[in-house]
């Protein structure tokens, strides 16, 4: 088995390369003046991407012969030079230099898939604990129902709650929904909400997630995510189990709402905005948990990257503090 070296985020320029990656992005041969090259776009579970540029002879047979075995999501082998072209870090590989796809079981999937940060079966067993609290009959009813199915089960404990950005590892879904749960906890106390509705919308938010991410070598989405979008799967996924159990229209039409408006705005993805109490607290504690999560993890990779006190962040259009 090949155990990886360096993750992307270490590797620094004229490091000599000779490390395990996963192929995100695969982009054609085409010829240069010496001969014929190509382009990938690697990743592991450092989350940070970078170019791999393949130098070969005016042998066009023999560099497919390279090209050809490497499909997305291949683990390849990867041998070459890191340098910096155009401010961004690459590796650069020349003859004899080459590349080769790693057959399953010659590495490690936690190179390149984070694992969970906290016990899946501790955090899914609490989970239950807090299904169990629920007092409304109906409510309890759906999420027992959502629960029974033990394929929606093994995916649900091992799915990533988003492809980057936040909660991008094994069991990070889970991770993410007991997080809100426990902010709906303390606006329950708070302002005296119901706390069945709340629990409820905090299950069901993102469980169109199991069918919108997957996790192969990488975590990807899925094709019908990409044409679906977890909220309208997780829609489907809820009304048609409310439908099978003939459940009450109020509580239909409120859990069917906390799940499509818990982006909060149209611009964000919402088909709905938040409309009473315990959607809106689902939205801003889905909001709270991604983003908490997204500075945690921008700071502990930006100070990898740097000894300066602070590092911009592009999607927040600001400075962060890294100490």
């Amino acid at each position: 088995m090949y155990l990886k070296k360096k993750k992307i985020n270490e590797i620094k320029e004229g490091d000599r390369i000779e490390d395990a990656f996963v192929v995100k992005i695969k982009k054609g041969i085409s010829q240069y003046a010496k001969g014929y090259s190509f382009n990938l776009l690697l990743s592991d579970s450092s989350g940070k991407t970078i170019e791999y540029r393949y130098w070969g002879s005016n042998d066009e047979q023999k560099v497919n012969n390279i090209y050809s075995p490497i499909k997305n999501d291949s683990i390849v082998l990867a041998q070459g030079k890191a340098q910096v072209y155009s401010g961004k870090m690459q590796i650069s590989t020349n003859e004899p230099d080459t590349i080769r796809v790693l057959k399953e079981g010659e590495y490690k999937q936690e190179d390149f898939v984070l694992g969970p940060k906290k016990d899946i079966e501790e955090m899914f067993k609490e989970l239950m604990s807090y299904i169990d609290s629920v007092s409304n009959n109906e409510i309890k009813l759906i999420l027992k129902k959502v629960f029974e199915n033990e394929e929606f089960v093994k995916k649900f404990k091992k799915a990533p709650a988003a492809i980057e950005i936040h909660h991008n590892w094994i069991g990070g879904l889970l991770q993410h929904t007991l997080e809100i749960i426990k902010y709906c906890e303390l606006s329950k106390d708070l302002f005296n909400l119901d706390k069945d509705l709340l629990i409820a919308g905090a299950v069901l938010h993102d469980i169109g997630k199991v069918e919108e991410i997957e996790v192969t070598s990488r975590i990807k989405g899925t094709k019908k995510g990409q044409l679906q979008g977890h909220i309208h799967i997780g829609f489907s996924m809820a009304e048609k189990i409310m439908e099978q159990l003939n459940i009450s229209e109020e509580i239909r039409n409120k859990l069917l709402h906390i799940i499509v408006s818990h982006h909060g705005k149209l611009e964000y993805g919402s088909a709905k905005e938040p409309m009473f109490p315990e959607a809106f607290v689902i939205y801003y504690a889905d909001e709270l948990s991604s983003k908490i999560v997204e500075i945690l993890q921008f700071i502990e990779s930006s100070k990898q990257d740097t000894e300066d006190d602070f590092m911009f962040h592009k999607r927040y259009n600001r400075n962060i503090l890294l100490g």
